[in-house]
């Protein structure tokens, strides 16, 4: 039952089906949905079962569900993986650091923050509650709070990253620019003060 009005069940279909070839007879020659259709018709002949996942699942289709994400999936690293989690005196609170990324121990990083490969963090930097997505550079001097870096950007010297900023593959943000909330599509270079939250930059 997709997005029932009355509570069914706590769980959720993942998506992941391990079907017999036999399943094949079951579909008609058209367009057919599997979910709607099939799936009902083998429940009622009970030739359809489940298998429950360990974890969590949460919905992440938007930049700030993200984000909240990532926290509870770092809060739960805390208890259930803590080794897991980057440790040091400029590391606050729950941090993950890929083990090829470099951060400069001048730089403070952290709560909420993942770090991925192949990323550089320059000195006197400070960076929380955000993702640095692989190959992203932030520069010297920067803050970065609550945004995302996509692949292959960089954030230059001097830089003010607020509000929900999503910033695309291969943007670079020029040296004392300040973004709130900014949308960045890739493959663009950015300067200047953006302090109106919503704006797209294309």
């Amino acid at each position: 039952m997709e997005k029932p009005s009355v509570f069914i069940s706590n769980k959720i279909n993942a998506g992941l089906y391990l079907f017999n070839i036999s399943i094949i007879d079951r579909i008609e020659d058209r367009p057919t949905s599997i979910e709607r259709e099939i799936f009902p018709v083998m429940a009622e002949e009970k030739k359809i079962f489940q298998m429950v996942l360990p974890g969590y699942w949460m919905d992440i289709g938007q930049p700030h569900d993200y984000l909240s994400g990532q926290t509870l999936h770092l809060s739960s690293l805390a208890t259930q993986a803590p080794g897991e989690l980057a440790k040091g005196a400029n590391i606050v609170g729950n941090v993950m650091i890929h083990e090829s990324a470099t951060v400069d121990p001048s730089s403070t990083i952290g709560p909420n923050v993942v770090i991925g490969a192949g990323c550089k963090v320059g000195p006197g930097s400070l960076i929380k509650n955000s993702t640095l997505l692989a190959g992203s550079t932030v520069d010297s001097s920067s803050f970065m709070d609550g945004s995302i870096l996509g692949w292959k950007s960089s954030i230059g010297k001097w830089c003010r990253v607020t509000g929900l900023s999503v910033i695309a593959e291969d943007v670079q943000i020029k040296n004392e620019t300040y973004l709130n909330g900014t949308k960045i599509l890739p493959h663009k270079g950015v300067n200047g003060s953006h302090p109106e939250a919503g704006k797209i930059i294309m």
